[in-house]
């Protein structure tokens, strides 16, 4: 219920949602207008779950991504300037733009990076969590990962361990319900992702993914679980991408009316229209908050744009292999 949260909260939820939001718009702008090389995989449409599962999060905690990774970024506060600098190429970005979009990482701060691989985060977190486990610490570990990646076998022998040594991991499945071009309807026979976590002997549970406030009640019970000792929890949030797997993606695969429909459900709008019901907000509150964000994005693309390229000399820095 929303009469559980503060004011405070509230709208830096929502905030947050919009800064993935426009940080995406902006993106897309910008490789549109070749302003950067390389692909990009937007979030937009799915900002509540990564908003809701890292806003429950403490110091210590830990989170890895995945290719489509800006928003988990953001949720985990990354700053904007520094990613689209990453994005760009330049210097000044998290990688030292080394990375581009799909290599943004913030050990400092929990974020243990996006990974390009389908499945390639989950070994990882379990890695991470197991390290917890061993050094008795109370940190958790939260694994995000697409509908894709459940059939890869990463996650089969990653939420196996997880359970048999009571990990304090949280899988997150972000069901946008497309695997690149293919719908997982035709790659399941199950109706419910979720139901995987009982062949591994723990919870499973599916939510409604664009239902900021449901994935946020979710996601609190999960990691209190994993950080009582009670190990892994497994959350399939139900979404949608409103863009192409990628920005080479032509969506040959699905209708227009169907992207149109499944925008009804927008996350951002309905959590806007939550906020004004119950009186936290009012029309002109998010006006402001729409034009502080904006001018954030603004001010990250100039910095990245007149941000320097790496020399060459920095070629094989940080290169361990």
């Amino acid at each position: 219920m929303i009469s559980n949260y503060n004011k405070e909260r509230l709208v830096g939820l929502y905030q947050t949602m919009l800064r993935i939001r426009y940080f995406e718009e902006e993106v897309e702008r910008s490789v549109k207008k070749g302003l950067f090389h390389g692909t990009t995989h937007l979030c937009m449409g799915q900002e509540a779950t990564a908003v809701g599962v890292c806003s429950v999060l403490k110091q210590g905690d830990k989170m890895t991504s995945t290719h489509r990774g800006h928003g988990h970024s953001i949720a985990m506060g990354a700053d904007v300037k520094k990613m689209m600098a990453e994005i760009f190429g330049k210097a000044t970005g998290y990688c030292k733009g080394k990375g581009g979009s799909m290599h943004i990482a913030d050990v400092d701060y929990g974020n243990l990076g996006s990974n390009a691989i389908v499945g390639g985060g989950i070994p990882i977190a379990v890695g991470s969590a197991l390290t917890a486990h061993l050094d008795g610490s109370e940190d958790v570990t939260v694994c995000f990962f697409g509908d894709g990646a459940t059939n890869e076998g990463s996650f089969h022998e990653a939420l196996n361990l997880a359970s048999i040594w009571k990990l304090p991991v949280v899988f997150v499945c972000e069901n946008n319900e497309y695997g690149m071009s293919s719908a997982i309807t035709e790659m399941t026979n199950i109706e419910d992702l979720s139901i995987r976590a009982k062949s591994y002997g723990f919870p499973g549970i599916t939510i409604d993914g664009n239902d900021l406030l449901e994935v946020v009640n979710t996601a609190e019970q999960a990691v209190s679980r994993a950080r009582g000792g009670e190990g892994p929890t497994l959350i399939e949030t139900k979404t949608y991408r409103y863009n192409g797997h990628s920005k080479s993606d032509k969506q040959l695969y699905r209708t227009e009316n169907e992207v149109t429909k499944r925008k009804m459900k927008d996350p951002i709008k309905r959590f806007e229209k939550v906020l004004l019901q119950a009186g936290i907000v009012q029309e002109e509150d998010i006006k402001q908050l729409k034009r502080t964000v904006i001018n954030e994005i603004e001010v990250a693309t100039d910095f990245a744009i007149k941000s320097p390229e790496p020399e060459v000399e920095e070629l094989l820095t940080d290169v361990y292999a």
